[in-house]
């Protein structure tokens, strides 16, 4: 009987002579610390209305996204046109005088037959100089991470910058990385990050990315209305995007609306001279006061002073006999304000003005935008209105 079996010297001979090493982890490391010394890089973007600086390394940077590539090595570019005759008459002259006694040289042989030697193009030089660049449409922190990703291939997603981190790498052409943030919004989305996600909405508003987040972030909104309303960091949202809140069909009772925007209003009043009732006058169209228990309403919030006694009364008279009159309606129904689609201000009357932008009847109240600080405090205890004094 044969032995099949492989000899020692066969089975050692059948073994690769090579190994793959591999140190993924230590070479983004070292390329986020190339990315962290000014000296190692060649250009520097300035981000932000605060122009904070954030350098990178041009190669890489093209090598990773096609914009890049255009925006530093284009032929199209202004400042490459304007330094090419330059480099050219200086390749010219330095051919020239290279050339001539290369031509003196040749043989009579191919001076016979026309030969003539040809020099091979010399490839234009890249920019050696280091570039300075402004960046206004991103905030620092996210062109930050965006340049840590496309340098060492690995970022933190947090909620605080998700939206303008997925809005950049939609707008640089990194398509790994936008869907990686538009596949993180579907699990970071909760109580505690509603809020800042809302308000980094109102920055990235323009961008295409920014309409699909927000509507999810509105259903997730219409679902857990009482807990999103009693936030502290709800205080902290701008005008537009309370109110877009308010006049949806929240799963939240309409007391806990007047509390949410009695809360914004105060916050709100503490940072400017207006009067209370000015700045809550803009919401209360959105609460519907007939559904409030009628002690509640003159125990309450009639003491306030700042709802209208012509609302409590309608209020009070519907509560009694709902045929005798109307109750005071929103400007936009419930059910109508759920089908509207999202526009590009955020806007619930759909104008067409950016977020941050405000009517002549709209109290300007961008400088509340979160900035990723957000509480969690609870619902309101003792008297329904025993929080807001």
């Amino acid at each position: 009987m044969i032995d099949a079996r492989p000899t020692m010297a066969e089975a050692l001979a059948e073994e690769p002579d090579y190994n793959i090493f591999e140190n993924k982890t230590g070479l983004a490391e070292d390329l986020k610390f190339l990315a962290s010394m000014p000296e190692l890089c060649d250009v520097t973007f300035l981000v932000g209305d605060t122009r904070e600086p954030v350098c990178a390394v041009r190669a890489v940077l093209a090598s990773r996204s096609r914009v890049f590539h255009k925006m530093f090595y284009s032929s199209s570019s202004p400042q490459r046109k304007k330094d090419q005759p330059q480099k050219e008459n200086k390749l010219r002259l330095f051919l020239k005088r290279s050339s001539e006694p290369l031509l003196n040289i040749q043989n009579p042989t191919e001076k016979r037959h026309g030969f003539s030697q040809q020099l091979a193009t010399i490839p234009e030089p890249n920019q050696s100089q280091h570039q300075t660049l402004i960046i206004e449409e991103f905030e620092p922190d996210v062109f930050r991470q965006l340049i840590e990703y496309v340098h060492t291939g690995c970022v933190t997603l947090q909620p605080r910058t998700l939206l303008g981190l997925m809005n950049a790498a939609d707008y640089y052409g990194l398509d790994e990385l936008r869907r990686a943030c538009a596949g993180f919004v579907q699990c970071c989305i909760n109580v505690d990050t509603v809020c800042a996600l809302l308000a980094s909405a109102e920055r990235y508003i323009q961008y295409k990315c920014t309409k699909s987040m927000v509507q999810k972030v509105l259903e997730f909104v219409d679902m857990h209305g009482n807990e999103v309303l009693s936030l502290g960091s709800f205080t902290l949202l701008p005008q537009h995007v309370v109110r877009l809140i308010l006049v949806r069909e929240l799963n939240a009772d309409e007391l806990t609306k007047f509390q949410a925007a009695l809360m914004w209003s105060k916050k709100y009043c503490d940072n400017s001279n207006l009067d209370l009732g000015e700045v809550i006058s803009t919401f209360l169209e959105y609460i519907q006061f007939h559904k409030v228990p009628a002690t509640i309403l003159m125990k309450d919030i009639r003491p306030l002073g700042i709802v209208p006694d012509h609302i409590i009364m309608n209020a009070l008279a519907y509560q009694a006999d709902p045929s005798s009159v109307e109750p005071c309606s929103s400007r936009l129904s419930p059910k109508r304000a759920r089908r509207l689609p999202v526009q590009s201000s955020l806007d619930p009357y759909g104008s067409s003005t950016t977020l941050s932008s405000s009517t002549s009847s709209d109290i300007n109240s961008d400088r509340h935008s979160s900035d990723g600080k957000h509480s969690s405090e609870g619902g309101y205890t003792g008297s329904p209105l025993g929080r807001i004094s």
